[in-house]
């Protein structure tokens, strides 16, 4: 097959070559981008005169049907074509002759792909936007049946204070919050339309480049035509955001992977969200919090492979560019799917509400709660520190909790101490109590629910 800009070669690319150079395999996905780009940039030619209007709005029909043939599974691409732009302009050529070759007038593929990704870009931000807020919506109504389930906070992985599951969950919620302006602003780096910048140097036509960005929904065009063939920040914008969102779900697939092993068993995975052991018959594996846990690797990969490709790559264009696209679709499905289906692995999950009580009131959470009370009956805080803490080792050589202790024990660490330490260290005041914004009381996490569930809806 002939290659559109085989003008000033002798001899036919190698097979291996064109396999090699062809990105249709997976570029093809973004054959709408390129559609709704070609059909806005005709238009923009008709109307500046630069081709017949009547012949642009041939080129426009054909593109329309085109798009929808490739909809319907009509079309099969070729790799000789190289890529989706090349394939689509030479379908359009074959269906409507001549007229087709002038569509690309005023344009280089360099412009045309920079302006594809951007839009495909701006596309999957807004998609996956929504599926951070659908996730923060199944923490959001779990959030409301726990705000007093009460279970340990941790240091270090140590027991350290009482809160409560909802308050936990709460801080997932404040994590996915700021993935979602992450994408907003991977939305932002996107939306300026690069067409127009031609091969590196604009063009000598007179094109109406703020025309096509405004039927195409870009915001600005670019200022610089170097720039706007050769940038990909964009990119890297989005495998940076992706790599942030994953890195959440794997911190939260991690605390999960414990809670549902036998020493936690903070919760029980559904039976649909788990998998067994082709040899231990008693297992059940949390197997897709692994999955995720494993895949933030890839995504990892995905960013650090594009950011090395870019980092010595001189202007303008250069075919390393190419390679922006896999990792980008790759990074893609792999926070989809995994958001999709963790967001459904926690909404059937069961927590077990009265062994995360438990484990809340050992490992002495409340030992902090029990400094306050004596800081509040004029201890300082550094004396109270050091009485609770042999008060502690006291109660670790006898074998007890701080409930368990009689007020004669007490007294024999400090003086001060009187029965009202006992209302003092129940689990339900000692998180009850910490009633300031930001805080694990009910009444904040209630009030954080609220103003959450209202971000959601401006967001």
């Amino acid at each position: 097959m002939k290659k559109m800009w085989g003008g000033r070669f002798s001899k036919k690319t190698d097979l291996l070559t064109d396999d090699f150079n062809s990105s249709i395999s997976f570029d093809q996905r973004l054959y709408k981008q390129d559609i709704y780009g070609s059909i806005a940039h005709a238009r923009m030619l008709g109307k500046q005169n630069i081709i017949d209007p009547k012949e642009s709005d041939c080129i426009i029909a054909a593109l329309l049907d085109i798009l929808e043939d490739i909809d319907a599974g009509k079309i099969e691409f070729s790799v000789a074509m190289e890529d989706i732009h090349m394939n689509v302009e030479a379908i359009l050529t074959e269906r409507i002759g001549e007229v087709g070759k002038k569509l690309h007038t005023g344009r280089s593929r360099n412009d045309q792909v920079a302006t594809d990704m951007r839009l495909y870009m701006k596309d999957i931000s807004l998609e996956t936007k929504t599926l951070i807020c659908d996730l923060i919506t199944t923490l959001l109504d779990l959030a409301v049946d726990h705000t007093d389930t009460i279970m340990p906070g941790y240091t270090h992985l140590q027991r350290a204070q009482p809160i409560t599951f909802s308050h936990h969950l709460m801080a997932y919620v404040e994590m996915f919050k700021r993935d979602v302006i992450r994408m907003d602003q991977v939305f932002h780096m996107s939306d300026t339309l690069p067409l127009g910048s031609g091969a590196l140097a604009t063009t000598t036509y007179p094109l109406d480049r703020e025309s096509v960005a405004k039927e195409l929904g870009f915001s600005a065009v670019s200022l610089n035509s170097l720039d706007g063939v050769s940038d990909r920040d964009f990119c890297i914008d989005f495998l940076e955001a992706a790599s942030v969102f994953m890195m959440h779900l794997s911190r939260f697939s991690e605390e999960i992977i414990l809670w549902c092993s036998s020493e936690f068993n903070f919760v029980t995975l559904d039976d649909a969200f788990s998998t067994g052991s082709s040899i231990m018959p008693q297992k059940k594996n949390p197997d897709i919090a692994e999955l995720v846990r494993g895949k933030t690797g890839r995504v990892y990969g995905d960013l650090l492979g594009f950011l090395t490709t870019m980092k010595g790559i001189p202007l303008a264009y250069n075919k390393d560019m190419q390679e922006d696209k896999e990792p980008v679709f790759d990074a893609y499905d792999t926070i989809s799917i995994c958001a999709i289906t963790f967001a459904k692995m926690v909404k059937t999950m069961t927590v077990n509400k009265s062994v995360m009580k438990k484990a809340a009131a050992g490992g002495f959470s409340n030992a902090t709660d029990a400094a306050d009370w004596l800081v509040k009956h004029g201890v300082a805080f550094r004396d109270a520190h050091e009485i609770i803490g042999k008060l502690v080792f006291y109660a670790l050589d006898q074998k007890k909790s701080l409930d368990d202790l009689s007020l004669e024990e007490y007294k024999t660490i400090s003086t001060v101490f009187d029965d009202t330490i006992y209302h003092a260290i129940d689990l339900n005041v000692c998180v009850n109590q910490r009633n300031i914004i930001g805080g694990p009381a009910e009444e904040q996490v209630k009030k954080a629910i609220a103003i959450n569930r209202e971000w959601l809806t401006q967001h």
